[in-house]
């Protein structure tokens, strides 16, 4: 799915090489160079038998990502033209229109873009990380689940094991130290991402980065592959899951990420590539990030583990506090955790966040005292956050948008195979709780508040 006028869609062409030649005049990703892996991590991910598509799958999701990044959207309209040549291990493997098929349309339903896939052979073989069989797969093991250091990830593994009586294993999307889950000395599989995207010699300009959703659905696929285990939760709340779809920004094209639209083709392309069959469920679709949060605080050993989650969507060096890191708190991310927090009775230390105070008057005052950063994109994110948040809770109530739901619910049965009417009773009773949350949390904040300013009347 693309969408913009073709007349104005940028081209972006690009080749993965093994090894750059001198000679080379095209755009090249370079493995070891553009894509580069860590051999801990890539460890993780072979710690059964080295399968040589497990490589290839990390590769694609890679070049995928640095495809996405190196060329800006047009400023009018969305989608671009990407033509990417992988080198792979089994050409004929994914030359199969099957898996072509299902790839290309994964990813262009997720980025809006039209994607063209041209496989070629590899020149050398990869060699197996060493020292295999030092990562130790759980017995028992029943889900795989996507963990980073959001509220909804702690929550949902938690809550999925103890209601379906199945252990998750948590494939690590983050990047710091905490929360990387181990089981007593034993280093676990899939605690670290095995790669990352280097940009020192490339300038990489955009900054939508829709693929993330490749990336984490596929290195989830290869863990539950790896595992042989059917089932992937994918942690998000219903307002994450499906906020950012329901109410795209301007002329933006739909926000898939974390979609089930978008998974149940992931799930397609994995069966095509793998031949093994992997259901993405969704244990909190239907229920809001504060009645998620409410119900694992609520269990007398969680009554503290959310505290230390982490929602913001700011980079560490915008906002700093006299040196210490903080949530933004304002950012759609911030928003919605803290209406969150308050939706289940809960509440957090101001300096938790750089914006204090959403009681102030005016944005500025709401800041800490000694936060000296630039205000003004900040102002942006924080008004586009509120106008997110107060949209969404609009879609209760407003008969303009029926035509939309029934759309967006039609959608959501196809992919979640159940019927369209059911469909739209749960994601109307969603809004409608959302809205209820929202307007909660407006009205705690004081009448002259700049957050209610930005939402309006909320009496």
């Amino acid at each position: 799915m693309t969408i913009g006028n073709p007349i104005h869609r940028p081209k972006i062409s690009v080749a993965v090489v093994e090894k750059r030649k001198r000679s080379e005049k095209r755009n090249c990703c370079v493995i070891g160079e553009h894509i580069q892996f860590n051999e801990k991590g890539l460890l993780s991910y072979c710690f059964a038998d080295w399968q040589p598509v497990v490589f290839d799958m990390l590769v694609v999701a890679a070049a995928v990502e640095f495809c996405d990044r190196l060329q800006k959207r047009p400023a009018l309209g969305w989608s671009r033209d990407i033509e990417l040549e992988i080198p792979v291990h089994e050409k004929a493997r994914w030359d199969a229109p099957n898996v072509q098929a299902s790839l290309t349309a994964a990813l262009g339903f997720l980025t809006g873009d039209r994607w063209t896939l041209n496989f070629v052979s590899r020149k050398s073989a990869v060699v197996p990380p060493q020292s295999q069989g030092s990562f130790t797969l759980p017995a028992g093991v029943g889900a795989i689940l996507p963990f980073s250091d959001g509220m909804d990830s702690r929550a949902a593994a938690t809550l999925f094991a103890k209601q379906s009586g199945r252990d998750v294993l948590c494939v690590r999307l983050g990047t710091k130290k905490t929360d990387k889950p181990r089981k007593g000395k034993q280093s676990l599989p899939f605690t670290t991402l095995p790669y990352k995207v280097q940009s020192k010699s490339v300038r990489l300009m955009e900054s939508s980065n829709r693929s993330r959703g490749f990336k984490f659905t596929i290195v989830a696929g290869i863990a539950a592959y790896l595992s042989n285990v059917k089932t992937i939760v994918v942690p998000e709340s219903g307002q994450g899951a499906l906020g950012p779809a329901l109410i795209p920004v301007v002329h933006a094209y739909p926000d898939y990420r974390n979609h089930p639209s978008f998974t149940d083709k992931m799930e397609r392309f994995i069966a095509a590539l793998l031949k093994f069959q992997v259901t993405y469920t969704y244990p909190r679709l239907w229920f809001t990030k504060g009645e998620t949060l409410k119900a694992f605080a609520d269990e007398p050993q969680n009554a503290t583990a959310w505290d230390s989650t982490w929602s913001c969507w700011q980079q560490n060096r915008h906002v700093p506090v006299d040196g210490r890191k903080r949530q933004c708190g304002i950012c759609a991310a911030c928003m919605l955790r803290r209406t969150s927090v308050h939706a289940a009775g809960l509440s957090e230390p101001k300096d938790r966040y750089v914006w204090e105070n959403l009681s102030a008057a005016t944005f500025e005052g709401g800041a800490a005292p000694g936060f000296a950063k630039s205000m003004d994109a900040l102002r942006q994110h924080a008004l586009a956050g509120t106008l997110h948040l107060e949209h969404l809770a609009g879609l209760a109530d407003s008969t303009r948008h029926s035509a939309t739901l029934r759309r967006n619910a039609i959608q959501l049965a196809s992919a979640l195979g159940i019927s369209s009417d059911d469909a739209e009773t749960n994601l109307a009773s969603l809004l409608c709780r959302h809205r209820d949350e929202w307007r909660g949390f407006l009205t705690s904040l004081s009448a002259d508040s700049f957050v209610r300013q930005w939402a309006g009347d909320v009496s």
